[in-house]
């Protein structure tokens, strides 16, 4: 049934089964997975007015994702997940590869801290972070979870959409909404509905993926082994506290049904002393990976995020976090113009920014699966000694930093704007704390020197209130670590003005450039359009409706 929104966008024209009036939110967020919840959760709290749908009845039980990083642990940690990330996670200190004879061909160490205040590599079960993800959204006053239910239309118009949902028994209901977000993964009804192709790099393997919940505790050293060997690449990693992973590449001679049973997976099990004596095998299936991204991110008032709009292979771990990075960029912009704060074109800047810093993580996911998923022995030993040439025995690689935003709503020429901005420890009303258990997350303007806030107008403070903004001044009796000071020190700056996503808008060396810094937000949010250049992908967007009218 076709659904029809009048001229004057004040009534829904529907069918016998249909209720006539719809109702009305800020922001439809279309799938309750880790992305659609956090991005709920964040726009609950900014006072949002916000639905979700989903199709499912219940969570899903299985575990997916298995690993986030630092940054993805801070995003978690503004929804309010910080006190229960450590019973639901565990830090992996090294990843190590390997070949098929034990050589080690390359070492990543995990820093027990990163930047964000957390450590570098986590490894854990996504049911348990589903299912308090879900909590956390659900406790926000403003929005509204609704289950067993699916988007069947979707029609969009110059100061809105009009949703139409479909409940199990038939019953279909009208969604007047500003703005609608598909997090409804990598088979998006979203994506589909507003006409959007994707781009496929033709990069994808099957794997079969194995976890068990393990009877008896036991140590896995190195936690995170790749083992590169032509025979049967395999990944062996955590799952979680309690858990294991382990993924087998299908071998050209394979089938996807013979790779796909349980009793194949307890055969590839067999050698790492796993049984169905000491194990239980929680979840077996054969998965592809691809190398994709939707064309356009944004269509009018409709905007894709996490697997609707990217997918990547997993080998970098960086799936879920990089849909979470979405989630934490797009509330922000929604809520400032939601609020009347800035102007819808601050939403171009979402894909602009997600999608260089994706494509980016797909091409270094990709390298290391051509690294890895070799099943040539000539090829191989090839491999082997390449990196056999560059690899110090015992030395551990950081985790190399992922890039950050060089346009969109960044300080033009500044070294510092578009990169991750650091969290340390901080003293607070109850002792030592993360800085953003003290002061939140959002617009943060941190200086050590008492001296900047004094230097900002009044006009200028109230301007930056108004967005949520505030000035904090950490002295070095405040920082417990010594994080603030050694950073402010090695970049030599006296301000740093961090945006609600932690990306740094920009820094100012001096004094006196702390309000001019504070002037250029302030004229890049009231004419967003003027800092945007389109990535190569995205297109100027037309206003035509998403869905027939007719």
């Amino acid at each position: 049934m076709g659904l029809i929104v009048r001229s004057d966008s004040s009534a829904v024209e529907s069918g016998p089964s249909s209720r006539t009036e719809a109702e009305e939110f800020d922001v439809a967020v279309i799938g309750c997975g880790p992305v659609g919840a956090a991005l709920a959760t964040l726009l609950g709290q900014a006072g949002q007015r916000v639905v979700i749908i989903e199709r499912h009845t219940e969570a899903y039980p299985l575990p997916r994702a298995v690993h986030f990083d630092h940054e993805v642990a801070r995003i978690l940690q503004s929804c309010g997940l910080g006190p229960d990330l450590p019973s639901i996670s565990e830090s992996a200190g090294i990843y190590e590869w390997r070949n098929g004879t034990g050589t080690t061909l390359l070492r990543f160490g995990g820093r027990p801290v990163g930047p964000s205040g957390w450590p570098d590599t986590n490894m854990f079960w996504q049911p348990a972070l589903e299912e308090r993800l879900e909590h956390a959204a659900a406790g926000q006053r403003s929005v509204e979870l609704r289950r067993g239910v699916r988007l069947v239309g979707l029609l969009d118009g110059p100061d809105g959409c009009v949703l139409t949902t479909e409940r199990d028994d038939g019953t279909t209901e009208h969604l007047r909404v500003r703005f609608a977000v598909g997090c409804d993964g990598a088979n998006s009804t979203v994506r589909d509905l507003m006409g959007v192709t994707t781009t496929d790099l033709g990069f994808f393997y099957d794997w079969l993926i194995v976890d068990v919940v393990l009877h008896e505790s036991r140590v896995f050293d190195p936690v995170n082994l790749q083992i590169c060997d032509p025979s049967r690449p395999t990944t062996a990693v955590s799952g979680g506290p309690g858990r294991r992973r382990w993924e087998f590449m299908r071998l050209p001679h394979e089938t996807i049904d013979e790779l796909d049973d349980p009793a194949r997976a307890w055969e590839l099990l067999e050698p790492w002393d796993v049984t169905a004596d000491n194990a239980t095998l929680e979840r077996h299936a054969v998965y592809r990976f691809h190398a994709r991204w939707a064309d356009r991110w944004r269509v009018g008032n409709v905007l894709l995020a996490g697997d609707a709009a990217h997918q990547m292979p997993p080998f970098a771990g960086q799936g879920m976090c990089s849909g979470l990075r979405d989630a934490v960029n797009l509330a922000w912009k929604l809520d400032l113009v939601l609020a009347g704060r800035s102007p819808d074109a601050l939403l171009d800047a979402y894909e602009i920014e997600r999608e260089q810093n994706v494509r980016a993580v797909i091409d270094f996911s990709m390298s290391l699966g051509k690294v890895i998923c070799v099943t040539d022995p000539d090829e191989a030993a090839e491999r082997d000694a390449l990196m056999a040439d560059t690899t110090e025995p015992g030395v551990s690689l950081a985790p190399p930093p992922l890039p950050g935003i060089g346009n969109g709503i960044v300080s033009p020429g500044d070294p510092l704007a578009g990169e991750l901005f650091i969290q340390g420890r901080v003293t607070g009303g109850g002792g030592a704390a993360l800085f953003d258990d003290v002061w939140r997350s959002g617009w943060r303007l941190v200086s050590m020197d008492e001296a900047v806030a004094a230097s900002i107008s009044a006009d200028d403070l109230e301007w930056f209130a108004g967005l949520g903004g505030t000035v904090v001044t950490v002295t070095a009796g405040d920082d417990v670590d010594g994080t603030y000071g050694t950073w402010f020190a090695e970049h030599d700056v006296i301000a740093a003005l961090q945006r609600p996503d932690f990306v740094l808008f920009g820094a100012a060396p001096t004094l006196g450039e702390v309000e001019p810094l504070l002037e250029s937000l302030r004229g890049t949010l009231d004419r967003p359009h003027e800092r945007l250049v389109p990535t190569p992908s995205a297109q100027p967007l037309e206003p035509d409706p998403l869905y027939p009218t007719a």
